[in-house]
């Protein structure tokens, strides 16, 4: 990309940019302190040669004079934060024009404190998919400023006592139309060797990483698949006319496997390789359009995934309880609190163990009072699950009927390493 998008050089926390500078970012000159920890790993796989959609950074130094005297202690702020200025806007619209044409674009969070070592901050910032436009594209940019103080990004940060203040760029990139998409951690598979887990499901990748479905899973051990298990994937998410539009799936389409095991191996292909670049292991969102594989996002894998039960999901277990997927070790016993939507917030004390069909990322500020967490639907890579593991809290997921089975009040332990969820009493 030529002309006004490209590098720029300068230290964090600066409250304004110097004149001259440019107001973009070619994602390839991306580095962490102008571009955030998402844009700046995925320029290193540009480097390499690997499959990346083309894209722009906005960068920090728009954030930080967009925010410049702006108090975030107080929860009004942000309704102060402006969107990028009408010169921002006319760079975005040039960019867009170079990357996309009148295409659709994706708008995603790119903070300075994620996609590191010990955090990954995993569904705390906004993304913004099936984006149109300039003017589309400024609003979302001005979401993912304003996610940076949403509550579950502050109560996230407040868990961390080592996290820095906060400061974020914003990553727009070509939409891949995904036909299939889902996430892979690379060796971190616990009681399976060198094994790689890999995720999916139909559609767009926010089912996966939202928990919105039970994906398909496959371990691969070297070049081989070694287990593969069917989800239930019940619905699926694709660009709409104007942003994404969720569809039922065909009853067919649930029955079967979303990926050939030719597919899983050039995936863990690419998996492996991802990992070598960025000396570790790693997390890694990725989609399928066509025959064609593009690596979204990569992160490092923070904390091993507990090993893969033999219990079948949503099983009955000891006295009335439930088994599902082991997805985060540890256990705790503890009230149920079913959560069926933000309306329930309220309702949740110190202690409960938290019930519900799934968990959104805005949901996070629940994780700081629950002992532990059952859910209907999602995988161990699912941002909720990722999440439960960093703060050490027990979860079980894939508990198909956990909603009605367990009985709002009552007694339940939460044994996330053996994926069982046993009622204990009345409450």
């Amino acid at each position: 990309m030529a002309g006004s998008i490209q590098a720029l050089a300068h230290p964090r926390q600066r409250a304004t940019r110097q004149e001259g500078e440019a107001l973009l970012i070619d994602l390839a000159d991306a580095g962490l302190g102008t571009s955030g920890g998402k844009a700046a790993v995925l320029a290193r796989l540009l480097a390499a040669g690997l499959p990346v959609p083309p894209g722009f950074v906005v960068p920090t130094a728009a954030y930080e004079e967009a925010a410049a005297g702006l108090d975030f202690s107080g929860a009004g702020a942000v309704r102060d934060l402006p969107g990028p200025s009408p010169a921002l806007t006319g760079e975005i619209a040039r960019a867009l024009t170079r990357i996309t044409g009148d295409g659709p674009v994706a708008v995603r969070s790119s903070a300075t404190g994620e996609d590191t070592a010990t955090a990954t901050a995993a569904g705390q910032h906004d993304t913004f998919l099936g984006v149109n436009g300039p003017g589309e594209v400024a609003d979302a940019v001005r979401g993912c400023w304003a996610s940076l103080w949403s509550e579950r990004a502050v109560a996230y940060r407040r868990r961390r006592p080592d996290a820095g203040a906060p400061v974020i760029a914003v990553l727009v990139q070509r939409l891949v139309d995904a036909d299939v998409s889902g996430v892979m951690f690379t060796g971190a598979v616990a009681g399976a060797g060198n094994g790689l887990r890999l995720e999916a499901s139909w559609g767009l990748g926010e089912s996966v990483v939202g928990g919105r479905v039970t994906p398909d899973s496959w371990t691969v051990s070297g070049s081989t698949v070694s287990r593969r298990t069917p989800g239930t994937k019940r619905t699926r998410i694709d660009r709409g006319r104007t942003g994404v539009v969720t569809r039922e799936v065909a009853l067919a389409d649930r029955a079967r496997y979303c990926l050939t095991d030719e597919e899983v191996t050039r995936l863990a292909e690419f998996g492996r390789r991802t990992a070598g670049l960025l000396g570790g292991e790693q997390d890694i969102e990725w989609a399928i359009a066509g025959s064609r594989i593009w690596l979204l996002q990569a992160r490092p894998v923070t904390r091993a995934l507990p090993a893969e039960a033999a219990a079948s999901a949503g099983a009955p277990g000891r006295s009335g309880g439930r088994t599902g997927t082991p997805g985060s070790p540890g256990s705790a016993t503890g009230p149920v609190r079913v959560v069926r939507g933000p309306g329930d917030f309220g309702r949740v004390r110190s202690g409960d163990v938290l019930v519900c069909r799934t968990t959104d990322p805005a949901w996070t500020p629940l994780f700081g009072l629950a002992a532990g967490v059952v859910t209907e639907t999602g995988g161990l890579l699912s941002h909720a699950a990722i999440v439960a593991r960093e703060l050490g809290l027990p979860a079980v997921l894939a508990v198909t009927d956990a909603t009605a089975a367990l009985p709002d009040g009552a007694v339940v332990e939460v044994d996330g390493d053996s994926g069982r969820v046993a009622l204990l009493g009345p409450g």
